[in-house]
């Protein structure tokens, strides 16, 4: 056997999230719409209320928040840029052991080129990053669906590395 990587175990970018959750407000939701449109100039997906909580005064149907998903270049560019309102530095804890990370923006502005726009105001929404291997397509595929491998799956380490080598950030020790 040579010395060659295994390209079945370099890890990828499968695709990144934006959600913004704005409750009963609707200003507020169409707002983050506004801001996503802008942002990555992809169109938003409301997300509603499948529950009824009586306290919350929800009930199914519901509009509640709104998240846009990008894949391949387009998300590598954005993480990019989103990282730089996060200055590259993000929490062990931000890491999960699904090979998944997430952090959230609090203001908009923050994000590098990224002005304040009146009519949106100030707002904040989380980010997902989801890293993934080849060969992940049997576990979403139609037919014949299967488990990925233990030894397949990407562990908090290796979403960590991956972050640390391919988006330059920085992990931040924490305090116990």
């Amino acid at each position: 056997m040579s010395n060659k990587e295994n390209v079945m175990r370099n890890i990828r970018i499968g695709k990144v999230t934006l959600n913004l959750g704005a409750g009963k407000d609707i200003p507020k939701l169409e707002k983050g719409q506004k801001l996503f449109k802008i942002l990555t100039g992809v169109d938003s997906v409301k997300t509603i209320t499948h529950k009824r909580i009586q306290q919350w005064g929800l009930r199914p149907g519901l509009p509640i928040g709104c998240k846009v998903t990008l894949r391949g270049e387009e998300a590598k560019e954005l993480i990019m840029r989103l990282l730089t309102a996060k200055d590259f530095t993000l929490s062990e804890r931000s890491f999960d052991n699904e090979g998944n990370f997430a952090f959230g923006i609090h203001e908009y502005i923050e994000i590098a080129n990224f002005d304040y726009i009146p009519e949106i105001g100030l707002l904040g929404f989380e980010v997902c990053v989801s890293l993934e291997r080849p060969g992940f397509r049997v576990k979403k595929r139609r037919m014949k669906q299967a488990k990925v491998g233990k030894k397949h799956r990407i562990s908090k380490q290796d979403s960590i590395e991956f972050a640390k080598l391919n988006l330059s950030v920085k992990i931040k020790e924490e305090l116990v």
